[in-house]
């Protein structure tokens, strides 16, 4: 492990104040990450396209829109890169399978367009699951990302490429999706911070999708507060994406200041107590992640939900089911065109009837309420994320492989559709990250982020990088 001290190495939040007082050059930055691309991501195949030319471009002309007084906000000038299942004008957005290798939009994702509007640069295009949902497969035209903490094991999935680049310093920060965990999960193993947020917050207009009714967009970064910049930039109602909503606007990075104390936190410590056996490691750190807020003056409250399998079986069935709708025309006329791995999890979903997937929406209907009803007396909750450390790559490439879902408390917020963070709270005996989750009620976003913010301040874990 290594501290940050060089360019690559900054966050959002501090290379936008150096930009913004003229101390840091977007074309310097951009420079620094595409250098650090060049020298280091063969070892762990983080992006599958890099756009050099057209980020040095849109640097340079950030840099003089800047230095003559025209500066847009806090993304002006700071390399960005997505997953890919993001929609780029004339850029090929493949979601790492064959099918699609050939496909290049016409027309940007709604939030990309926000990113560009706010002056962010987009970097490239990163690593995925096939069509978000295939595995770690060596298949495909693309080979799966690598942990940067140790490159011989699994970065967690499906945006892999994200939780690898930004931990590794190839990007500030990046856009995922999450429709059972997945900006979560590489966010837990690559010890960054990722946010699922509220469903309907973040539009998915232009992002290829997996199962409409759990899919999200979000931010992956260094910070919480890094993801609060990402998650004000792209946050807000858009008529092309039907399950948008219609919010008030905040300003999430505003609603990180002051402090925590009066704060009232559920603790659910079944999901990694008793519905899941978390490693010792992993529940010492939760459990002095919690010291950390009680010292900050929150008050703790212990918190019960629904089993974790129940909630786990209702994102099964209803993203599996919702994923083979998506899917069936090509799975019945060309389904070796797939990756193993994700034409067995696409098939799975035939399996599923009409009858099973209208009881599992009447489950998730029941088990939302009681979630919202579980936190009517707190403002947040706090539980596990990842309740172990990643698997070695070859353990992974094979299906039925269901242990990285199942090893993870991350389903509730999916089938709620609640907001949820993935945060790094230390590091095992091993090197590789651990973690801690915060959740909220729907629409409690800044809130929490605000107890991210506040944790992560009041902890020395984000001054450690991997050793590459």
């Amino acid at each position: 492990m290594t501290a940050p001290s060089a360019l690559h190495y900054l966050s959002i939040a501090e290379a936008s104040r150096r930009i913004a007082t003229g101390r840091l050059s977007p074309v310097d930055l951009v420079k620094a990450m595409l250098a650090r691309i060049r020298a280091l991501d063969h070892r762990l195949n983080s992006f599958v396209l890099v756009l050099e030319g057209e980020a040095m471009r849109q640097a340079r002309l950030a840099e003089r829109a800047i230095r003559a007084g025209r500066r847009i906000g806090p993304l002006h000038g700071i390399p960005i890169a997505l997953k890919d299942v993001y929609d780029t004008k004339g850029v090929r957005t493949a979601a790492q399978s064959r099918l699609l290798v050939d496909r290049v939009p016409d027309r940007d994702a709604a939030v990309v367009r926000r990113l560009r509007q706010a002056g962010a640069i987009i970097l490239g295009k990163l690593t995925t699951h096939e069509f978000a949902i295939g595995g770690p497969s060596f298949d495909l035209p693309w080979p799966p990302a690598r942990n940067p903490w140790n490159p011989d094991y699994f970065t967690g999935g499906s945006s892999t490429g994200a939780g690898a680049a930004v931990a590794a310093g190839f990007i500030p920060g990046a856009l995922g999706s999450d429709t059972g965990g997945s900006i979560r999960m590489p966010a837990a193993y690559c010890g960054i911070a990722g946010l699922k947020p509220t469903y309907g917050l973040v539009s998915r207009a232009g992002v290829v999708p997996l199962a409409y009714s759990l899919d999200h967009c979000g931010p992956m970064a260094w910070t919480a507060e890094d993801c609060a910049y990402l998650l004000e930039a792209i946050a807000g109602f858009d008529a092309d994406d039907p399950a948008s909503a219609r919010r008030r606007r905040l300003s999430f990075v505003r609603s990180l200041k002051g402090d925590i104390a009066g704060m009232r936190i559920g603790v659910v410590r079944q999901f990694y107590e008793s519905d899941l056996e978390a490693t010792q490691e992993a529940r010492a750190a939760i459990e002095a992640a919690l010291k950390v807020l009680r010292r900050l003056g929150a008050t703790l409250v212990e918190i019960t939900l629904p089993k974790l399998r129940e909630w786990d079986a209702c994102c099964l069935l209803i993203s599996y089911a919702e994923s083979y709708a998506l899917h069936e025309h090509d799975l019945r006329t060309r389904p070796f065109a797939y990756g193993k791995i994700a034409r067995e999890r696409l098939l799975a979903g035939a399996l599923i009837g009409a009858g099973d997937y209208v009881k599992a929406l009447r489950q998730r209907r029941s088990l939302s309420e009681g979630y919202v009803a579980a936190l009517a007396e707190a403002d947040a909750l706090v539980t596990a994320c990842a309740i172990e450390p990643p698997s070695p790559l070859a353990d992974m490439v094979s299906w039925p492989s269901m242990r990285p879902r199942a090893r993870m408390a991350v389903t509730p917020f999916n089938v709620s559709g609640a907001p949820a963070l993935s945060l790094c709270a230390g590091f095992g005996t091993d090197g590789l990250p651990l973690s801690l989750q915060i959740a909220a009620k729907p629409f409690d976003d800044a809130i929490v982020l605000r107890l991210g913010h506040a944790y992560e301040r009041a902890t020395d874990w984000r001054g450690t990088r991997p050793r590459l």
